[in-house]
């Protein structure tokens, strides 16, 4: 009898536990969704993006290369979202170009954001000739336009993916690097950073255990912001004919086709466009969401 007992009551506290987990998403979601209802939009349609980027082979009816339909098919029917002047459904075009611009945005970002981050807290806690000479070199790189600087990148290296991605990375460094270092100067100066070097800690396990740590809110803010950024410049890319090749799924690159054919089909721009302009927008509002949550001013305001 104890035993049964025993098994209703740990069988019991294993349901509670369970409700509780539950009701601990449910609740996360409720307040995000209150406190951040624009950011919570935001994080709805990144989900989307990534859904249909990861299931992508499930999704698109057909490859992002077939193109053994008519040419010009209007949308409806077979073809949701009509065909390209090469015969290609469109759907899964650019069902497939969430997987490219998903892939290209958050490869260049996590990548010319870390080495922009490690540039600034590196400068900025050691200073003198060197945080200097790095800060002008940053001036240099900010003072050209961004799309201009990608255009010679891309002339340089040629036309493909990896370029687009080393090029884009290339423009976020100096950005990270300069917005990095304003935290991590006032970090260096806080007790438990004096508290380390007092203890007899070498400077570069105070960078790493100590300055670093404490700027990653800051980085995962410039992540989440730029991600958008850098799906729009090299949508500007492809569409400029030195972004991915023809034949990739890129959103830029659809835009380009569909302005040979404007008039009699319309849907070539509309769908890319379309779909550029919603990525763009709930990377945004995420990135603003997660900016105010990680401020303690701003979250203080929030209540």
């Amino acid at each position: 009898m104890a035993d049964q007992t025993g098994v209703a009551m740990g069988a019991a506290s294993v349901k509670v536990a369970e409700g509780d987990r539950g009701r601990g998403i449910v609740g996360s979601l409720s307040w995000f969704a209150a406190r951040q209802p624009l950011g919570f939009v935001g994080a709805i349609l990144v989900l989307a993006l990534v859904v249909t980027a990861i299931f992508a082979p499930a999704l698109a009816p057909y490859g992002p290369k077939d193109a053994a339909f008519a040419a010009y098919v209007p949308p409806g029917g077979e073809f949701p979202m009509g065909t390209d002047h090469l015969g290609r459904d469109m759907l899964s075009r650019i069902v497939w170009g969430a997987r490219l611009s998903l892939y290209v945005g958050l490869t260049s970002v996590l990548f010319g954001v870390t080495v922009g981050a490690l540039w600034g807290v590196v400068t900025a806690y050691f200073g003198g000739a060197a945080d200097t000479v790095s800060q002008r070199i940053v001036d240099s790189l900010m003072a050209l336009p961004p799309i201009i600087l990608a255009l010679a990148l891309m002339a340089g290296l040629g036309q493909s993916v990896t370029n687009v991605i080393v090029a884009l990375a290339v423009l976020l460094v100096p950005t990270a690097a300069r917005t990095i270092r304003s935290v991590a100067l006032s970090i260096k100066e806080m007790p438990y950073v004096e508290a380390a070097r007092g203890a007899g800690a070498t400077e570069w396990r105070i960078i790493f255990r100590h300055v670093l740590p404490n700027t990653m809110a800051t980085y995962i803010v410039l992540v989440t912001v730029n991600i958008a950024y850098a799906i729009v410049v090299e949508a500007a890319l492809s569409f400029l004919g030195l972004g991915a090749p023809p034949d990739e799924p890129s959103w830029g690159g659809m835009l380009t086709a569909g302005t040979q054919a404007l008039e009699t089909a319309p849907w070539m721009i509309f769908f890319p466009g379309l779909a550029i302009s919603l990525t763009v927008f709930g990377l945004n509002l995420l990135g603003d969401a997660i900016r105010d949550l990680t401020d303690p001013q701003l979250r203080g305001g929030l209540g």
